[in-house]
């Protein structure tokens, strides 16, 4: 499934850097689980893991620079769970629809660090802060031996935005012997017009000059990437990826973005006990 973020204090400016911390997260999961198990446990395991990874994110808000974060990262993951940081998902049963397809259901909670407050940036000064949330829902994954097809949908169920998101990703994993792992990925995320509107309108009591009042409308971001992983062993992992989001027009429209697209590259190393 996809899954996981790592365990991290989220700031202001985080929504790109949890991102870029999820596709490097997705490394860690059912190809490198299983290609990391010894024979015979794949299904009675239960896998933890502690690394720390190096991100450097960028912010779609005007004069906000490139971020660059250190992240501790822990995971843990059996037939019913799968964490990872602040988000978690409860596995449901899957169901087989053929000799090597398999779809996949889960329900998945998380925390989005995509809020922000005065002071973070000129443009955002004399604003009302906008709080990160907590977001649930369900995902499905349609897993061939070609392509893995997910979707996910997610609300607010913190009350900040009372947004939802919903997204599809498609991706290839290729192995390369038993060390090598590279995935390539492109995805789409449909963000309702509360949502666009929290984080990227202008009120009223807000506008001045160059800050006209804006309302934002629901939007669609596109999304492409790669991600690799290379084991040494059944134990360590070095993991390596980035990728570069392209920006719905309604929310480029926003006065307080300057920028088309984000981007990210990261580099993390993990432990499996």
């Amino acid at each position: 499934m996809p899954s996981s973020y790592p365990l991290v204090s989220i700031a202001h400016g985080s929504a790109v850097r949890v991102t870029a911390v999820a596709l490097l997260a997705m490394g860690l999961g059912g190809p490198v689980t299983a290609m990391a198990q010894a024979p015979g446990d794949a299904e009675s395991s239960t896998t933890w893991a502690l690394g720390l990874g190096v991100l450097s994110a960028q912010e779609p808000y005007a004069g906000i620079g490139r971020d660059n974060t250190a992240l501790p990262l822990l995971q843990f993951e059996n037939q019913y769970v799968h964490l990872f940081g602040p988000r978690i998902e409860f596995k449901l049963p899957s169901l087989d629809i053929g000799h090597s397809q398999q779809l996949n259901f889960g329900i998945v909670g998380q925390y989005d660090g995509s809020g922000y407050e005065e002071g973070d940036a000129p443009i955002l000064n004399a604003m009302e802060k906008r709080r990160s949330g907590f977001w649930a829902g369900g995902v499905v994954e349609w897993s061939t031996s070609f392509i893995d097809v997910s979707a996910e949908w997610l609300a607010d169920v913190s009350g900040n935005s009372n947004g939802q998101i919903a997204s599809l990703g498609l991706e290839r994993t290729w192995r390369f012997g038993n060390h090598v792992l590279f995935t390539p990925h492109v995805g789409a995320s449909w963000q309702d017009e509360k949502t666009v509107d929290y984080y990227f309108g202008v009120r009223e009591n807000e506008a001045r000059l160059d800050r006209p009042a804006y309302v934002g409308e629901a939007g669609v971001n596109i999304e492409a990437g790669v991600r690799g992983v290379y084991m040494f062993d059944r134990h360590h992992s070095v993991l390596v990826g980035g990728g570069v989001t392209s920006l719905a027009d309604e929310i480029k429209d926003s006065p307080l973005v300057d920028r088309s697209t984000v981007n990210s590259v990261y580099l993390g190393y993990m432990y499996r006990f």
